[in-house]
């Protein structure tokens, strides 16, 4: 399956299917692969997926260099990127050669960071093998590192020259990580898509516990991607419609930050996040008694994230006041009129974002 996806720099590809990665050596270059290949991943991934993927490219002449980085939110830092930054200089790389990020969302930001900037912009193809960075991430081109208050707070737009989901990797993913991805799948389908919606409610048990075969899949992973896609290529930078799909973030980013990123995972916020959102979205009338039960329903199959400390709300509604979602003083916050169909509120009243914290810590 092929999503385009348009871009101040062009339109790119999103191809997926499983064994992309494997086939990456028959045609470098219509992978979007140039020059030399500095392959960014983590120790997690490394063992699984970037031999291989070193090997198909060496058999096709293509030579690479594997830079490691631990796993995890803690390795997007500007420590890390500086790490990255030294490797590719001693390493002998420039603007005509190729950042691959293969890995999940963590490696795609900081790998996506650090491309963007080395030498004022280098080539950049995503390799995602989580079903978060498969689903959002690796679609779009916000790449970022953290600052120690905020969540993705220094970073770029730099979209990628490809996107290559190979949905094989799904299969080797924890069942952590598997709940993780399917926050981001249930977020943009309560957004965007009430058919899929529809179909959540009934596969998400066995979609959670594995029991999807590549197949499989290729359809959550494609109709995911397809709808981000329409939306970054409506809205590239974030000004319009494409600020639909920070639903559950405003909150979610608030308690990644305030519980030290780390102890919950991205999806895990997202959720609690979500949670808060459709509180307030049938506080403000938008959102019917029978449609918040459908979509809490559907967070219930989520497991309940273990041994996170518990933030203070001031510090909460403090992070919450960093995020790049504050405007000039005031929270954009995205809620539901409907399943499906995701709206802005431009500001929310400070009592309305107590409410949502205090309904996420609840839920925690």
């Amino acid at each position: 399956m092929r999503v385009t996806v348009q871009s101040r720099a062009g339109h790119y590809f999103v191809d997926i299917a499983p064994g992309l990665l494997d086939g990456l050596g028959e045609d470098p270059a219509s992978a979007g692969l140039s020059g030399r290949v500095a392959v960014v991943t983590d120790a997690n991934v490394r063992p699984l997926w970037g031999e291989r993927v070193r090997g198909a490219l060496g058999r096709a002449g293509v030579e690479t260099v594997l830079l490691e980085i631990p796993p995890g939110e803690g390795s997007k830092t500007l420590a890390r990127a500086d790490a990255l930054w030294t490797g590719l200089i001693e390493s002998g790389f420039g603007r005509a050669d190729t950042v691959l990020a293969l890995g999940g969302g963590v490696v795609g930001d900081l790998a996506g960071f650090v491309s963007a900037t080395f030498h004022r912009g280098m080539r950049l193809v995503q390799a995602p093998t989580t079903l978060l960075a498969q689903v959002d991430s690796s679609i779009g081109g916000k790449v970022a590192i953290d600052h120690r208050l905020g969540k993705n707070l220094i970073g770029a737009f730099h979209p990628p020259a490809r996107v290559m989901a190979d949905v094989s990797t799904l299969r080797t993913l924890p069942a952590r990580e598997r709940w993780n991805g399917l926050a981001e799948v249930v977020k943009t389908a309560l957004v965007l898509d009430s058919e899929l919606f529809s179909e959540l409610e009934t596969a998400l048990p066995a979609l959670g516990a594995g029991q999807m075969d590549d197949a499989g899949w290729l359809g959550v992973v494609g109709r995911t991607a397809a709808l981000k896609g329409r939306l970054v290529s409506e809205d590239e930078l974030e000004r319009g419609p494409r600020t639909l799909l920070n639903f559950g973030h405003t909150v979610g980013h608030a308690l990644e930050a305030a519980t030290g990123h780390g102890p919950l995972t991205h999806g895990e916020a997202v959720v609690l996040g979500m949670r808060a959102a459709l509180a307030v979205s049938r506080r403000l009338g938008r959102l019917d008694a029978g449609e918040e039960r459908r979509a809490l329903s559907v967070l219930e199959h989520f497991p309940v994230p273990r041994s996170v400390p518990r933030p203070d709300r001031v510090e909460v509604r403090a992070a919450l006041g960093r995020d790049k979602k504050a405007a000039a003083g005031h929270i954009r916050y995205v809620v539901l009129e409907g399943l499906g169909h995701g709206v802005v509120e431009p500001a929310l009243s400070e009592e309305l974002i107590g409410y949502a914290i205090d309904r996420a810590l609840e839920a925690l």
